[in-house]
């Protein structure tokens, strides 16, 4: 996913409102809209692969360690550090407690050389021991009364006679949770001791303690606590009520481990004189073998990963629910905001034979090396890997195609059977975009994976966007893409969109909604499609959505076409407004101008600001010598406006001046309020990027870009044109980019596939009118007078919660159903009909 800010200020502004136009239906006042839809048996669509929809999972949101993997203990092996995040210390999420000496070291008494850090305790003899103490992730350590949590740790003791350990469980005020357990390390050799504890009662603030008695010196390291209760009952294993609820969707492929993780960091490798490197990009082979030995890597998203879910478990889940393991790795070029390429031809020999080394883990027999290692790590015949992607969001097309050449050439030559497959870079459109695509399409690459975040406005317009692709080109792996947000009227564009990339199965032959999964105290990003506490998981409605048509394909689709909605098109119309974001701005002399002339405002703020409404409340904007300045280098959106919202065909100009801070400044216009309007955003991205951004309810999706950055201390001349729907923007008098925004947001969409004798009828209505629709599934057609109906419905501003699932698919039966009849479509809906052909 693209590391960049998203500047939300969500409202519940209608999803059909285009900023400076109203593009709803012309009777959307009305409680009705009339529609057709002609379905052709006769002919036949696109063949739909069983592996169209999947998952993608990254360890962002802690996604993994405090989520997927079920391990209770935080920082177990006690690897934290401040090299990884300045709030990190071995003893993160430990606590010492009781007398004697408790500390984190590290020196030739470690586990092994990848497990660096183990905790040192010498106790001194006294009846309350010297221990530490646990607090898991979140707001504690999660248990349930009755059921079995399964303790380990590795031990050594320098006392002849044995260190005896007690294990307890408590809650954050002492309670005890569960019967203590007692075992006695023996020995100055690592081991590993192990036991049970059965909850007495329920908390989620749960610790762990562990406590040291007699004298000496004992060493612990790898100190575990997971619930007996995992996915499939495997030890040391996965959530099981994440893991089912990702089975529940039934993915046709699982994309692992990432996202921006894979390719961005520190490309080297483990070196045994310095110790792990920090903030490294994430390589496979660290996360196999023993979990004792696997190393703890910083994470991109900014916390550690202890690699216990590892490329083994990705393999053995994905076969598990059925899915085509497809995994992505680090080709040397950053990506996620970051421009960096590795030229070290040593370093990228080693990363193309990991690769292969990869693919040997996964096919090879138990008799190869690789192979073997799996083989021994309990599964001996082959994963049956197909596919592989290499790279992800990479920022500079051709440094990294250059790699991905010979990455795929490498490939091809020992396995020709593996699908290789490139990307597009972190947008779906611009220059990197277009460059990418024309990399890949004069290489004859096989499959290019696109990525982006848009808003619903965004989808409904783009619902053809795979209409016009080459049929003959490389195919379309949609590896990333979500509304954003997780109310329902993002789902509703999600679904409308969907209907383009089944009609376009041809072209599009895998498509993966990201990210997969969120806690609720660690959000990194949004939206998500499944979130969690530390007891709980609901989907997302995007969630509801996505299981609705990964579970309802069908095999093909059925050539299909429906009538439009009556739609109102006219100019873009609205007010002015000034903005800055983390950086401190003057503006002065704005004017607007009709655009026969007629002058319509001007300001040159020698009256003061008394024309000018501040629109969020944020930042501090004050005149000062004959300048308008907001003098709050940090604050964000600090949007104020003038003028009339019925403008229409003007002038806008201003000279703008950035003054301090991170970017540089934002011209609005179209403005009918803070969520809905267009701005400039001059500056923008820490300063690297400038871009139009159109904001409807809230969410924005960007008109046009380049690389503009903005001098500080500089003045510029600035001045937007609105001539109808077409906007030419200009700075310092010459034009620097223009746009048409004709399209529109349809929110009636279909398509029709067949599951076996099943024709299912799918449509979304994302508008507030219902759907009186006749369809005509072809005269010659025989079909079953019923029909199975599923329908979500609701709100557009529902959100599904812990608490409240607004958002759930109900299932009805629907009579009188014949080759043409007539069915309404609820307002904001997405039902599917699964009619029986005879």
């Amino acid at each position: 996913m693209p590391r960049t800010r998203w500047r939300l200020a969500l409202t519940a502004a209608a999803i059909l409102v285009t900023a400076g136009s109203l593009q709803a239906p012309a009777n959307a006042a009305q409680d009705t809209t009339d529609y057709t839809l002609a379905v052709d048996t006769s002919r036949q669509g696109p063949k739909i692969d069983d592996t169209m929809y999947g998952v993608f999972f990254e360890d962002i949101n802690r996604a993994a360690d405090g989520g997927l993997y079920a391990e209770l203990v935080q920082n177990r092996s006690f690897e934290y550090s401040t090299a990884d995040n300045a709030s990190y210390t071995p003893m993160t999420a430990w606590t010492p407690t009781g007398t004697g000496e408790a500390a984190a070291v590290s020196d030739d008494g470690r586990l092994n050389a990848r497990n660096r850090t183990y905790l040192r305790l010498r106790p001194d003899g006294s009846t309350t021991g010297t221990g530490v103490v646990n607090s898991g992730y979140s707001a504690g350590i999660p248990v349930t009364e009755g059921k079995r949590y399964d303790f380990s740790v590795r031990a050594r003791t320098d006392r002849a006679a044995g260190t005896p350990l007690t294990l307890a469980l408590r809650s954050a005020d002492g309670v005890a949770l569960a019967n203590p357990l007692r075992v006695t390390a023996r020995g100055d050799r690592w081991a590993k001791y192990t036991g049970t504890l059965t909850a007495t009662a329920t908390s989620t603030t749960g610790r762990l303690a562990l406590t040291a008695g007699g004298t000496g010196t004992v060493r612990l390291d790898m100190v575990s606590l997971f619930p007996r209760d995992t996915y499939k009952g495997r030890p040391g294993g996965l959530r099981e009520d994440l893991a089912e609820k990702i089975a529940a969707l039934r993915p046709g492929f699982v994309r692992f481990p990432g996202g921006c993780l894979v390719n961005t960091g520190s490309h080297e490798g483990y070196d045994a004189a310095s110790g792990w490197q920090r903030k490294r990009s994430y390589q496979w082979k660290d996360t196999i073998g023993p979990v004792e030995e696997r190393a703890t890597n910083a994470n991109f998203w900014g916390y550690n990963q202890s690699y216990g879910l590892g490329y083994y478990e990705y393999f053995q889940y994905s076969e598990d629910i059925g899915a085509m393991a497809l995994p992505v790795v680090p080709a040397l070029v950053t990506g996620c905001g970051q421009n960096r390429a590795t030229d070290d031809p040593v370093l990228l020999r080693r990363h193309i034979q990991d690769t292969l080394d990869l693919i040997e883990f996964a096919n090879g027999p138990a008799t190869s090396e690789w192979g073997g290692k799996r083989a021994r790590m309990g599964h001996p015949e082959p994963f049956g890997l197909t596919h592989i992607e290499v790279g992800n969001e990479e920022n500079l097309p051709d440094a990294f195609f250059e790699r991905f050449v010979e990455f795929r050439e490498a490939i091809e030559a020992r396995h020709p059977d593996i699908t290789v497959i490139s990307n597009s870079g972190p947008d779906a459109s611009g220059a990197t975009f277009d460059r990418a695509w024309q990399l890949n399409r004069d290489a004859g690459v096989a499959m290019v994976d696109e990525h982006y975040y848009k808003s619903p406005q965004w989808f409904l317009e783009n619902n053809d966007r795979y209409d016009s692709y080459d049929r003959s080109g490389p195919k379309v792996f949609l590896g990333e893409y979500a509304s954003q947000d997780n109310r329902f009227r993002n789902a509703l564009s999600e679904a409308a969109f969907m209907t383009g990339l089944e009609r376009n199965a041809d072209v599009v032959k895998l498509a993966s909604y990201a990210p997969l999964l969120a806690s609720t105290t660690a959000v990194q990003w949004r939206p998500d499609m499944i979130w969690f506490d530390s007891t709980r998981s609901w989907g997302s409605t995007s969630y509801e959505t996505q299981k609705l048509f990964m579970t309802n394909t069908g095999d093909r689709v059925v050539p299909s076409t429906s009538s439009a909605t009556p739609a109102l098109s006219g100019p873009i119309e609205g007010a002015i407004g000034l903005s800055t974001w983390a950086t401190s701005a003057a503006y002065d002399d704005v004017s607007v101008t009709a655009a026969d002339g007629t002058p319509l405002f001007s300001d040159d703020f020698s009256a003061g600001d008394s024309r000018w409404t501040r629109a969020t409340g944020t930042g501090s904007w004050t005149v000062q010598d004959g300048r308008y300045v907001q003098s709050d280098a940090t604050a964000e959106n600090t949007l104020v406006t003038a003028g009339d919202p019925a403008w229409r065909d003007y002038d806008l100009r201003t000279k703008a001046t950035k003054l301090s801070g991170e970017e540089g400044f934002l011209i609005a216009f179209g403005v009918k309020d803070t969520g809905n309007h267009y701005w400039w955003n001059l500056g923008g991205w820490n300063n690297t990027q400038s871009a139009v951004e159109k904001s409807v309810g809230g969410a924005k999706q960007t008109m046009v870009s380049d690389g503009t950055s903005i001098e500080t201390g500089r003045t510029y001349d600035v001045r937007v044109e609105v001539r109808g729907r077409q906007v030419t923007l200009y700075l310092d008098d010459r034009k620097w980019g223009s746009f048409t925004d004709d399209k529109v947001a349809e929110p009636f969409r279909q398509v029709v596939t067949r599951d076996g004798r099943d024709l299912v009828v799918k449509v979304v209505n994302a508008q507030d009118a219902a759907a009186r629709t006749a369809i005509d599934l072809g005269r010659a057609t025989r079909v079953a007078p019923t029909a199975r109906v599923t329908t979500l419905s609701g709100s557009p501003d529902a959100v599904n919660t812990a608490d409240d699932r607004p958002i759930a698919p109900r299932t009805s039966t629907l009579t009188g159903v014949a080759a043409t009849f007539t069915h309404t479509f609820p307002p904001n809906s997405i039902t599917f009909l699964r009619v029986r052909t005879q």
